[in-house]
């Protein structure tokens, strides 16, 4: 875990607010991030690190702010193999991303 990400745990915690950790749990084919890249999502939507960005990222930050309401732990499924619009499309693999929120009790210093 990158030292950003542990530093906003730590600070959650003490701040006694949830957030909610999305980390790419399995991949296959081209995709922008590989397994154990992971991003925090803070109450207000803001994050810190990345999956990879683009829509892929968009789907499971919508995801994570869903697993920010209800606490419900998810598997996101970004599925970059369909043909899409732009130039700017290099991927073309599947990427599982697990989402779960870490409420400010799940942290044990």
């Amino acid at each position: 875990m990158s030292t950003e990400i542990f530093k906003e745990l730590i600070k959650s915690q003490t701040a006694g607010e949830a957030r909610v950790l999305a980390t790419v749990s399995e991949t296959s084919g081209s995709t922008p991030r590989s397994t154990g890249a992971i991003m925090l999502l803070r109450p207000d939507g803001t994050f810190a690190g990345t999956i990879g960005g683009g829509c892929g990222e968009a789907e499971v930050w919508q995801s994570a702010m869903e697993t920010m309401l209800d606490g419900e732990s998810r598997t996101v499924v970004v599925d970059l193999t369909e043909p899409t619009e732009g130039e700017d499309k290099i991927c073309g693999g599947i990427m599982n991303v697990f989402v779960e929120r870490i409420a400010p009790s799940q942290i044990i210093n």
